[in-house]
């Protein structure tokens, strides 16, 4: 193990630092904070309020704040707020100093005024890669791309490609991967860092590369790129055009950031919201988000409420059947959201596309049938223990393994009908798929009631 690993990372002294900057103790402060990692530069920068941040700014260059700011965890819309603070060419030289894809990321937060702004006083080269970035679909491959990737000509010795890997290392991303292109620049192969080491100074690129490189398109969904990454356990992965000209790189750190910020918007619409990636502090902005489902949901509910209506006449004959309508509406609310989330998953992972979705759908199916008739059985045993009435709980069981069949069903089919018309299955989410469920149970134990009316004690 070498001396780096033996050492003990360097921990943060916060007390230490804070005491920097309320004195404005530059030598010190800067002695402390460039002795920490990015990471831990940007956790103590974002706990820091307006006054002291403008402290930073005069205490590190755009090239070191750049390196935080690529480290930084903030909600989108506070990047505007932070950015004003700075002045402008500052931040066009911070932007400059990023890699070019953590920059675009930056500026797709911005009003497009202040985009145009920077880019006009940023350096030239910077300015023209990042334009080119800026006009990628968003959530698409070329989004999260960078352009800072080393390559190869394919009759070049090893000796070569060593010399060219050393001269641009300090620029590229990422070195573990070099890719190599043919006249055209058309993509012709990979060579791992590992091959170029070992191999001979004389032997050339197009004996030791791989031919067969494993690519994605510059228009294909994040969400593909990370399950191919995910599939084929790269560290990075190159991004072509339709003619296969090598138009970037798409490395692990994005593609975390990806299944991060995938998971975290699947999640807020199994709850049904908006986006439940951010604590919000103000009630009225967490209100905001919530409402639209919730009045949408409201409105359902109210069907339910109307159907319930319509049986009144039961319910005043036998005030008992109030009792189950909870117990019933649950299980086929559960029923159903387990039954979804099996098919969101499916969907989301391309588990689906390698197996028929009419064999997920029997599944769930049959599923329904074994879990709706034990749980009737054993309803039906305690009802009848309960109340003493062998028709109420055979009522009350036969209305379970009805709505657990037809909720399981409900809760498969929905998220494929709407993956098939191109809409995301996470917004069949949990609660819509429970309101649906609760209408289901309500028409099935109320029509199921009327015809055991006669038979209740």
């Amino acid at each position: 193990m070498t001396e780096q690993y033996e050492k003990e990372a360097p921990k943060m002294d916060e007390e230490l630092l804070m005491n920097a900057l309320k004195n404005e103790q530059l030598d010190e402060f800067r002695k402390e904070f460039m002795e920490l990692h990015p990471y831990d530069q940007a956790t103590f920068f974002e706990k820091l309020d307006e006054e002291y941040r403008s402290v930073i700014y005069r205490y590190l260059s755009p090239e070191e704040m750049a390196e935080l700011f690529e480290n930084l965890e903030v909600e989108d819309d506070e990047y505007q707020d932070i950015l004003a603070k700075m002045a402008p060419s500052y931040v066009a030289d911070m932007l400059s100093q990023m890699y070019a894809d953590d920059a675009v990321d930056v500026l797709n937060e911005l009003d497009k005024e202040q985009v145009a702004s920077y880019l006009t006083i940023m350096e030239s080269d910077a300015a023209k890669e990042i334009k080119e970035l800026l006009h990628y679909e968003e959530y698409t491959a070329g989004s999260i791309m960078t352009t800072e990737f080393i390559s190869l000509s394919a009759n070049q010795t090893v000796r070569s490609a060593m010399y060219i890997l050393k001269k641009e290392a300090p620029q590229a991303e990422t070195i573990y991967y070099v890719y190599v292109v043919d006249e055209e620049k058309k993509l012709a192969g990979v060579i791992s860092l590992r091959d170029l080491i070992i191999s001979d100074d004389d032997m050339m690129i197009a004996e030791i590369m791989s031919d067969r490189v494993v690519h994605v398109s510059v228009s294909d969904d994040q969400e593909d790129v990370a399950r191919t990454m995910k599939d084929y356990n790269f560290l990075a992965v190159p991004v072509v055009d339709f003619q296969n000209h090598l138009l970037g790189i798409i490395t692990v750190d994005d593609i975390i950031d990806v299944m991060d910020e995938e998971a975290s918007d699947d999640y807020s619409k199994l709850a049904g919201l908006s986006d439940v990636d951010s604590v919000d502090r103000h009630p009225f902005s967490a209100a905001k988000k919530r409402l639209p489902w919730l009045i949408i949901l409201l409105f359902l509910g109210m069907m339910t409420a109307s159907l319930i209506g319509r049986f009144e006449n039961a319910l005043s004959q036998k005030a008992i059947l109030a009792v189950f309508i909870p117990l019933i509406g649950g299980m086929a609310g559960n029923s159903g959201t387990q039954a979804l989330a099996v098919a969101v998953r499916g969907i989301a992972t391309g588990d689906l596309e390698q197996e028929s979705k009419w064999k997920l759908v029997l599944r769930e199916a049959g599923t329904g049938i074994i879990t709706g008739a034990t749980s009737g059985l054993l309803v039906t045993g305690v009802v009848f223990l309960w109340h003493g009435d062998f028709f109420l709980g055979l009522l009350v069981g036969a209305s379970i393994f009805a709505t657990i069949i037809v909720a399981t069903m409900a809760g498969s089919l929905v998220p494929l009908l709407m993956h098939k018309m191109k809409i995301d299955p996470a917004v069949a989410s949990g609660p819509f798929i429970t309101t649906i469920s609760d209408i289901i149970s309500v028409l099935i134990y109320f029509g199921m009631a009327t015809i055991f009316m006669s038979y209740l004690i």
